[in-house]
């Protein structure tokens, strides 16, 4: 279960959702959203109301004149109920 969630995604929109119980995670290419929500309660103890998966592309970067690849994978937004949290340490 603890390697279908890499990490959370620690950013200033994700933040600013936190507030609203809406947390985002870089998650497994291969996850499913029944997956994510079992994987979220063995975590963090947590029942997730839903979850939303995004495939985000990898994208064509020149570094120094060299073609290369970056970013890529998939995260996955979880909304939890009014009382829930979720801390980051």
């Amino acid at each position: 279960m603890t390697n279908i969630i890499k990490k959370p995604r620690i950013t200033e929109k994700a933040s600013f959702n936190a507030e609203k119980n809406v947390y985002t995670f870089n998650v497994d290419q291969s996850a499913n959203k029944t997956e994510i929500k079992k994987a979220i309660f063995a975590l963090y103890k947590v029942h997730p109301v839903k979850v939303n998966v995004l495939n985000f592309p990898r994208k064509i970067s020149m570094f120094k004149g060299q073609k290369g690849m970056r970013g890529g994978g998939r995260k996955a937004v979880v909304y939890l109920k009014k009382g829930d949290k979720i801390e980051f340490v």
